[in-house]
């Protein structure tokens, strides 16, 4: 890859669309900001640099990391190696390359040649107190508390949010085949408890319908006896159609009514109950219906269940109380409808009560789910004065808005948590009415956060790598301490003793009383100062004391010949 290679992939990912946000554009300034003034720090006394060429660097290093993050980290390691106040730079430069450079080879590279050029360019610094080998072990320490740590924690940041997404991805995937095989297997059930329904009640009821067809036209058949065969008919008929409906949900799940005439939807309604109430009249029940408030529309599937409430609560009255008198109430509230079916207790006259069928006891539990998905709900019990009551309350919902209500607001009387009411709009063909979110993970997804321990687990996980790392790095540092202290005490004495030591003293007694100077602290010292006595053995060592000026190194000497002390001197060397 040649120069202009690099340079072209670098300027794309730096105009790269969602790269600049306005967050982004924000904390970058503020690390540009923070990066040029700790180097212009660092050239302010020393005069030799020009402070503007040392933030315009720092500031320009700092936004090119994210394009060129190798090389912002080598040129951080070389600045921070001749001027300290970089080492905010490289830093921050570390804490980005660490995660931006993939190929682990290529980011242990990096960050050798930025180490090597660091801790190289501090030692060769002129102004180093301290000599080669403590000046290494400090920037080593520096470079991997400052550097490699924050590298180290960004990779693990970035490879772990990498690891999650694509967890999450495969565990949303799963999911939505599952849901997929969930669907098919309802489809199938669904298809065949239809055909069930199909071939054996489907079958019933024609047999029902032809028979009380042929007895209508019966010649030896009263009036009143060709009347009620006729409502038996016709109830048959209509079983018949709600049959065909059910079977077509069951199999497809699409509602019949799509495939219905306005006039044969409407009948399923509101507008159907008339029809009810005029056939249970015709059964000789005594039926009153009752209005009141202003007629408002409902959606399609609150219409259905209205229809349902009151054909059902009939059905009931007719089957259980016989002769009783009837009332059917449709009261149309500001925010809901009511309907309501009651019937008095059974005259003496009609058999006290006497059921004349079976009943399953589903009905009324049907009609509470049914409400239920909706948004309303159904209540049914005892009448006050005796017979039994039905009533339910519907919603209007967004779908049917009055003039002057928020269009978008919707009333609902139940919990719409787990209510599956989507399984009757929205459906995808073949699904088996199941209702599938393709547009991102799904609700489960909380499984995989709960398995996987995402808040809980990342931060011990964090927190346990930064103590070990903390633990390293403080062992290494008090390591480096007591070797520096032992070194101080092998190259360092008190000014008391450089005095308490007299010319003409044997050698012996006067090493007895020094340290024996072989440190790495005096290695710098040895050729500094006035000129030694001729064929003299000196000992160079280094004071306890700190001269005033900081350049400035106070320094003890003593020179020995044929066993004696022949000269002491005390003087200052530049550091």
């Amino acid at each position: 890859m040649n120069v202009t290679t690099t340079a072209r992939d670098a300027l794309e990912r730096l105009v790269a669309k969602g790269m600049w946000s306005r967050r982004r554009i924000v904390g970058e300034t503020v690390l540009a900001i923070v990066a040029a003034l700790f180097g212009v720090l660092s050239v302010v006394d020393d005069g030799t640099l020009p402070t503007v060429a040392v933030a315009v660097a720092a500031a320009a290093i700092s936004l090119l990391r994210r394009a060129l993050p190798a090389s912002a980290l080598v040129l951080a390691g070389a600045l921070a190696g001749v001027l300290s106040g970089f080492w905010v730079l490289l830093m921050i430069a570390g804490w980005s390359a660490g995660p931006r450079i993939k190929a682990p080879r290529r980011a242990l590279a990096a960050f050798a040649v930025s180490y090597v050029l660091y801790a190289g360019l501090s030692v060769l610094q002129e102004g180093s107190v301290l000599s080669a080998a403590p000046t290494l072990v400090f920037t080593t320490l520096a470079f991997l508390a400052t550097t490699v740590v924050p590298g180290l924690a960004a990779r693990y940041r970035t490879q772990r949010r990498t690891l999650m997404h694509a967890l999450h991805e495969h565990n949303a995937q799963l999911l939505r085949e599952r849901e997929i095989i969930e669907s098919h297997a309802r489809l199938r059930e669904r298809q065949r408890i239809a055909q069930d329904m199909h071939d054996s009640l489907g079958h019933q009821l024609a047999l029902i319908a032809v028979h009380t067809g042929a007895l209508e036209v019966d010649r030896t058949l009263t009036d009143g006896q060709r009347e009620a065969v006729g409502v038996l008919r016709d109830a048959s008929v209509a079983a018949m159609h709600e049959l065909r409906e059910a079977v077509g949900i069951l199999r497809d799940g699409t509602h019949a009514q799509e495939r219905e005439s306005e006039a044969a939807a409407a009948a399923r309604g509101v507008a159907g109950i008339d029809g009810l109430v005029e056939a249970s009249r015709g059964a000789g029940a005594a039926v009153e219906l009752r209005r009141a408030g202003e007629a408002r529309a409902l959606a399609p599937a609150a219409d259905h269940a209205a229809y349902r409430i009151v054909q059902e609560a009939l059905t009931n009255a007719l089957k259980h109380a016989p002769g009783a008198a009837i009332v059917v109430e449709l009261r149309y509230e500001p925010d809901s409808l009511v309907v309501e079916v009651a019937n008095g207790p059974v005259p003496v006259t009609a058999g006290g009560g006497r059921r004349l069928l079976v009943s399953g006891g589903q009905g009324l539990t049907g009609l509470t789910e049914r409400a239920r998905l909706v948004g309303g709900m159904v209540h049914a019990g005892p009448a006050a004065g005796g017979g039994f009551r039905v009533a339910g309350v519907l919603p209007y919902g967004s779908q049917a808005p009055h003039d002057g209500d928020d269009p978008g607001s919707v009333t609902t009387f139940v919990a719409a948590t787990n209510d599956f009411r989507g399984q009757s709009e929205g459906v995808r063909p073949g699904d088996g009415g199941a209702v599938i979110d393709w547009s991102g993970p799904p609700e489960k997804q909380k499984e995989l956060d709960l398995a996987m321990g995402r808040k809980k687990k990342s931060i011990a996980i964090g927190c346990g790598a930064a103590l070990v790392i903390t633990v390293g790095l403080g062992a290494l540092a008090v390591w480096g301490v007591a070797k520096l202290w032992d070194e101080g005490n092998k190259a360092m004495i008190e000014p008391s003793v450089y005095r308490s030591v007299k010319v003409g003293e044997s050698e012996t007694a006067v090493r007895g009383k020094l340290p024996d100077g072989k440190s790495f602290l005096t290695d710098g010292l040895r050729d500094k100062g006035p000129a030694k006595p001729k064929d003299a053995d000196c000992l160079v060592l280094m004071s306890t004391e700190i001269a005033n000026n900081l350049d400035d190194e106070p320094v003890f000497r003593f020179c020995f010949k044929d066993g004696k002390l022949i000269e002491k001197q005390s003087y200052t060397v530049k550091s």
